[in-house]
């Protein structure tokens, strides 16, 4: 676990809220164009959600609210915290990409806020995120380690190809897959999803969770 944050980190953090809830979604929308600069970032997200109706900057600029109220208490977060993190695996976020997150974030809070993000305001934000960031690594690391052990699991990402397609009515077609490797796969859960990246000449890697 994590170190717990000071009172002082704390009481910083949340003496933000007024400007979150004005300028949030600033904040997160500057973030993503940060954060894209980086290809290798940029790819792992589903851009559709960063186009015309902006989802993402919105439910991220939500739940980075919904963190500065409950900082002194993240386990009322628990909830959201656990479906971050399960589409955190779905898209194969890795340690080694929350660097670059932390970055976009503080360096879009001053952006955004300008003189109201003093050097005090920004090192609290930035230990307020790697607390967060921690407790998320940690729950992906268990998430990625059940994957992988489980009979004929796997993580990252796997190639798979078509072998059949099969329409089941005007609106609705079958696409049955098969792994490339030959190997076995996890059997399905009620509810579960899948994410695909698609590779296409001429254009960026997409991503679609189904």
């Amino acid at each position: 676990m994590p170190r717990e944050l000071s009172q002082q980190t704390i009481a910083l953090v949340k003496a933000t809220i007024p400007a979150l809830e004005q300028k949030g979604l600033d904040i997160t929308t500057r973030m993503y164009e940060r954060l894209f600069t980086h290809a290798s970032i940029r790819d792992l997200f589903n851009q559709s959600h960063h186009g015309g109706s902006g989802s993402q900057p919105k439910a991220l600029a939500a739940a980075v609210l919904a963190y500065a109220r409950h900082i002194e208490n993240p386990g009322v977060l628990a909830s959201a915290i656990e479906r971050i993190a399960q589409k955190h695996v779905g898209l194969n976020i890795l340690p080694e990409h929350y660097p670059f997150v932390g970055e976009a974030l503080l360096g879009a809070i001053g952006d955004v806020l300008g003189d109201v993000a003093s050097e005090e305001i920004l090192k609290a934000w930035g230990e307020a995120y790697w607390f967060l960031a921690e407790v998320l690594m940690g729950r992906e690391g268990e998430l990625y380690h059940q994957h992988a052990t489980a009979p004929g699991g796997w993580t990252g990402w796997r190639s798979f190809v078509l072998q059949k397609k099969q329409k089941e009515s005007e609106c609705i077609t079958s696409f049955v897959l098969r792994p490339e490797d030959g190997g076995t796969i996890l059997r399905h859960r009620p509810g579960q999803y899948l994410t695909f990246w698609f590779e296409m000449p001429g254009h960026a890697p997409l991503k679609r969770a189904k």
